[in-house]
């Protein structure tokens, strides 16, 4: 079995380069969707929270919650069987780290791929693995946010419009709401990027083009898809 630094050593230039620019186009999306007040701002993750708000404002005026339950409850079921699917997606990761010399075989008779020593193969393979953990976290807190989401609703005053308070609950509702869909949001980008890095396993150029095309699609997605423009209106 080769030492971490012995497996670093396998690494071309290339191979950096391809590695670097995954990981800033990875954490780089999520600063320009998230972080940015000049981006983010337009993208459709603001268009939806401010939906949320509204959805906060009209749950207050109704005595009958449950339709409002029933809503939560099928955002927590897409969010749990996401969360199911990466558990299974991690143990074959795990058992793929078992058969890395058949991998290597695989991967050296697929088109533009190149020889790849095991060693090399195996940081390629935690490089998905980390990417697949990532979204579990994500998928998990999200899973739990909801879940406090449905507190909120249950904590709601039945006469909620003559709580003095009420403007400040109705904003605790629509955060956490945003919240919880912002980091379902972003383990549904780590899918993305995660089919991205498979394609190190071919050729390092394949990883810059693949995350490339990731970012490409995840910004026509979020700023210029038809669905924000028919949120926007």
């Amino acid at each position: 079995m080769p030492t971490v630094h012995a497996s670093l050593s396998l690494l071309t230039p290339l191979d950096w380069f391809s590695l670097v620019f995954f990981l800033v186009c990875f954490r780089g999306y999520g600063y320009l969707l998230e972080g940015s007040k000049r981006f983010g701002r337009k993208g459709l993750s603001r268009t939806t929270h401010e939906y949320r708000q509204a959805w906060a404002a009209e749950l207050i005026k109704r005595t009958n919650r449950v339709g409002d339950t029933a809503l939560i409850g099928n955002l927590v079921n897409s969010v749990t069987f996401y969360a199911n699917t990466t558990i299974y997606i991690i143990a074959g990761l795990f058992a793929l780290l078992g058969t890395l010399d058949q991998l290597v075989n695989i991967a050296s008779d697929l088109p533009f791929s190149r020889d790849v020593p095991r060693g090399l193969m195996e940081i390629k393979v935690l490089l998905v693995l980390t990417v697949f953990v990532v979204a579990y976290f994500k998928f998990t807190w999200s899973l739990r946010q909801f879940n406090l989401l449905t507190i909120l609703v249950g904590a709601t005053p039945e006469n909620a419009k003559d709580d003095p308070d009420i403007d400040a609950h109705v904003e605790r509702m629509a955060r956490i709401n945003s919240l919880a869909g912002d980091d379902f949001n972003r383990g549904l980008r780590s899918y993305y990027f995660g089919i991205a890095s498979v394609t190190w396993m071919i050729n390092p150029v394949m990883l810059i083009a693949f995350s490339s095309l990731v970012v490409l699609i995840l910004v026509h997605r979020d700023f210029y898809s038809e669905a924000l423009k028919i949120m926007s209106k």
